[in-house]
C-alpha cells in the first residue's frame, strides 16, 4: 500500500501523523508525508530524517508554507498546496489519500480519499465563544473549503463520537463516517523521580485549552506549564496564580517532566481527543480533567473531574493530602491509557484503507 499523509506544523496532528506514518512503514506500506502550515520545526525535520535513514524510498517528506485552512491568511489553504500534492500523489504512486486537513478531500485524485476530523471551527467556537463567529470573509472561506472536502472525501474519521457528532452538525456528511480513536507509543524509560507536582501543557494563547484557569486555583504542590508562551495577535497570560511556566519543550523534555509530575491537569473547553493527558497518564499521572463530554468519552472513570477553580483545588487539595487516593488515581488513569495504543489506531487505519481500496477496485471493475 502507497499512502499520500497530509499533517501540519502546527499542533498535535504532526504528532497522530508520525505516529501512523511509523506504524504503516514498519508495516511494509509506503508512505509520502506533507507537512503544511510552515516550516517543519527542528525536532520534526529530525524525527523525518530518522525515518528517511531507516526507511529509504519507502518513505518521502515534503513540506510546504501554505496556509492551513482554519488560520486568518486562509485564501491559499487550497491552492497554494494542491499542485505539490497532485504532484507527489502521481510521481509517488500513491494508492490512497490520508488528508489530515478538511480541503484535500476535494483533490481531483481516481483513488480513495479519506479525512480525519481532528478538530473545526465551527465547534471550537461553540465551547469558547459566548457570541457566534462573525459572517467575516475568512469565515465564509473556511466554510466553502471544509464543505468542498467532505463532498469529495471517500470517509470521514473522528477521533471521538463527540467530535464526528460536532462536525455533523455543522456540516451535510454523505459518505461512510467512523470513530478511530488516537493512540500513542512511549518507549519505556528508567522512572525518573515523581514528585508531588502538577503539570499541564498547551499554547497558552489558545482559548481551547483556557490554562488561565490556573490564575483562579489554589493548590498545596508545585504546577508548571509547558506550551508556547507567545503568539502573533493573541494575548497570553503573563501570571497564572502558583504555576510555574515552562515555555515549550521538546518531546523528551516533556516526557522526562510527566514522568517527574503526579498529576496532569487537563484545563481544556474544547478538546476533542486530547493527546497530552494520554502521554502523561502513560508516563505514570493521574488524570484531572475538565468536565465535558469529549473527556468524559476518553477518560471515563478513568480520570477525577472539575468544572471551575473551585472544584479543581478541591481536587488537588484531597490528592495532595491522601497519597493512596493519589496513588488510584494514578493507576486507573495508567490502565486506562494502555486501551489507548498506537497499534490499536494504526490497526484501525489500515483495515480502513484496505476497505477503501477494496471498494474502489470493486467500482472500478464494475465499470
Amino acid at each position: 500500500m502507497r499512502v499520500l499523509i497530509t499533517t501540519d506544523v502546527v499542533g498535535g496532528v504532526w504528532q497522530f501523523t508520525h505516529e501512523l506514518t511509523t506504524g504503516l512503514l514498519r508495516e511494509g506500506s509506503s508512505v509520502a508525508l506533507v507537512s503544511l502550515g510552515g516550516s517543519p520545526t527542528a525536532e520534526q525535520q529530525n524525527q523525518s530524517d530518522r525515518l528517511t535513514s531507516e526507511y529509504g524510498d519507502q518513505f518521502l517528506f515534503e513540506s510546504s508554507p501554505a496556509p492551513l485552512e482554519w488560520m486568518q491568511q486562509n485564501y491559499g489553504a487550497y491552492h497554494d498546496a494542491a499542485p505539490l500534492l497532485m504532484r507527489i500523489a502521481n510521481e509517488f504512486r500513491a494508492d490512497l489519500l490520508h488528508s489530515n486537513q478538511f480541503c484535500f478531500g476535494a483533490l481531483p485524485l481516481d483513488i480513495p480519499k479519506i479525512v480525519t476530523a481532528h478538530s473545526d471551527v465551527a465547534s471550537w467556537a461553540e465551547a469558547c465563544r459566548p457570541e457566534p463567529l462573525e459572517n467575516s470573509p475568512w469565515l465564509r472561506q473556511y466554510q466553502r473549503l471544509v464543505a468542498d472536502g467532505l463532498n469529495g472525501a471517500t470517509a470521514v474519521f473522528a477521533p471521538t463520537r463527540w467530535m464526528l457528532n460536532a462536525l455533523q452538525r455543522n456540516f451535510p456528511l454523505r459518505v461512510r463516517c467512523a470513530v478511530i480513536p488516537n493512540g500513542r507509543t512511549l518507549l519505556r524509560t528508567a522512572d525518573a523521580t515523581r514528585q508531588l507536582r502538577g503539570i499541564t501543557a498547551g499554547r497558552l494563547w489558545d482559548e481551547a485549552k483556557d490554562i488561565r484557569m490556573l490564575a483562579d486555583v489554589t493548590s498545596p504542590f508545585p504546577l508548571y506549564v509547558a506550551g508556547e508562551i507567545r503568539h502573533e495577535g493573541a494575548q497570553a497570560p503573563t501570571h497564572l496564580g502558583p504555576a510555574t511556566l515552562l515555555g515549550r519543550l521538546s518531546e523528551d523534555h516533556l516526557m522526562h517532566s510527566f514522568r517527574e509530575s503526579a498529576i496532569y491537569i487537563c484545563t481544556s473547553r474544547y478538546e476533542p481527543f486530547g493527546l497530552a493527558p494520554l502521554e502523561a497518564a502513560l508516563c505514570g499521572c493521574a488524570v484531572l480533567a475538565r468536565d465535558i463530554p469529549s473527556l468524559r468519552e476518553v477518560w471515563k472513570d478513568a480520570a477525577r473531574y472539575f468544572s471551575d477553580p473551585q472544584s479543581l483545588t478541591d481536587l488537588l487539595q484531597e490528592l495532595g493530602n491522601d497519597p493512596d487516593a493519589l496513588q488510584a488515581a494514578q493507576r486507573r488513569s495508567e490502565a486506562r491509557a494502555q486501551f489507548f495504543s498506537a497499534e490499536r489506531m494504526i490497526t484501525g487505519y489500515r483495515a480502513e484503507f484496505a476497505l477503501a481500496l477494496n471498494q474502489a477496485e470493486a467500482r472500478s471493475y464494475a465499470a
